[in-house]
């Protein structure tokens, strides 16, 4: 039986996604594991033993700049053993069939509607995907989300492990998924042969990346809850003073004035800003400053110069300014205005 013959039998089952990108089409278990190990990573391939159905592997792929979408499929039962993904996380939505997920401290069923699975680089993976199981895959690379996670935290760049059960039917699992379709059906609309329009991607990768690190639970979850003040009730003084640099982020940082609007001493909120933020209050306006900066290089024409924006915005040392930008949005402030033009 050919692989079109296998792919009929099934398709009333399940609509195949990015039917235009198709990457690897074969009935042949050797060949599925060499060409689906060359877009994702080397990995075994193994029938289960007693499984039902013709084997048939179909992978398609629409890559954008470290994030890709794909729509994976096996017939029958298959065993796969990537061990550690190392350069990349993938989310694993089930659309037909199920798979069990087995890393060093989980054994996660999963299931469409129900759940989906978080693999993290550094967690060795095996898998079984069982009764024709399909499944769209958001590729994320490892550097962009350790760098953001990072940059959330107010902490150096480390490996991030997530808890791989992402529960479908609660609101930050539904809002992963509808991110996940949103990207599979704008590829969809704009075909193989078309790039994604440079402000598209970016608005795609932001949404992506904070409902990865903001909605999933992860190694790095409670330092970015309490950098962002999210952590425990803030006291009156610490949210009008944080209320206070957001407003005034363009604005010289003369913190008598700070303390003036918090209602409290210097001193105090000093402390107060290391207890509840985990960060100096000078961290904290660059860090707002920075997302000042990216929303305007997001805008900005080609012609427009960095080093104008960054002054209007209160910078002074732009060596440092660059270098905290590249940590935070996982690219130079350069790179950014090149990809909105």
């Amino acid at each position: 039986m050919d692989i079109t013959t296998m792919e009929a039998d099934v398709r009333p089952r399940r609509a195949m996604r990015l039917a235009g990108f198709s990457r690897v089409a074969t009935g042949r278990l050797d060949d599925a594991a060499e060409e689906v190990g060359r877009i994702f990573c080397p990995h075994e391939l193994v029938p289960l033993r007693g499984a039902t159905g013709d084997f048939y592997a179909r992978h398609n792929c629409a890559a954008y700049d470290g994030i890709s979408v794909n729509y994976v499929a096996y017939g029958g039962s298959v065993s796969i053993d990537p061990g550690c993904l190392e350069r990349f996380f993938l989310l694993q939505i089930p659309l037909a069939g199920s798979a069990r997920i087995r890393t060093a401290t989980r054994d996660l069923p999963t299931a469409p509607g129900v759940t989906a699975s978080l693999l993290s680089p550094t967690l060795p993976t095996r898998m079984a995907w069982q009764d024709d199981c399909a499944q769209l895959i958001l590729l994320v690379g490892r550097q962009l989300v350790e760098q953001r996670a990072a940059a959330l935290a107010g902490k150096p760049v480390r490996p991030v492990e997530f808890d791989p059960a992402v529960d479908l039917a609660t609101p930050a699992g539904q809002g992963l998924h509808a991110q996940v379709e949103h990207l599979v059906d704008f590829a969809e609309q704009l075909g193989p042969d078309r790039r994604l329009p440079p402000l598209a991607a970016a608005d795609l990768r932001e949404g992506l990346l904070d409902a990865l690190l903001n909605g999933q639970r992860h190694g790095l979850s409670a330092a970015i809850e309490i950098f962002a003040g999210r952590a425990e009730s803030l006291p009156c003084a610490l949210r009008r003073a944080r209320d206070f640099l957001h407003a005034n982020a363009t604005e010289p940082l003369d913190l008598a004035d700070l303390a003036a609007a918090a209602g409290t001493g210097i001193r105090a909120l000093q402390l107060g800003f290391r207890r509840h933020f985990g960060t100096s209050i000078s961290e904290m306006l660059l860090d707002v400053r920075l997302a000042h900066l990216h929303a305007r290089l997001k805008t900005a024409p080609a012609d427009a110069r960095i080093i104008d924006i960054a002054f209007e915005l209160g910078f002074s040392h732009l060596s440092r300014m660059a270098s905290a930008y590249r940590a935070k949005f996982g690219e130079t402030p350069s790179a950014t205005l090149r990809r909105m033009s």
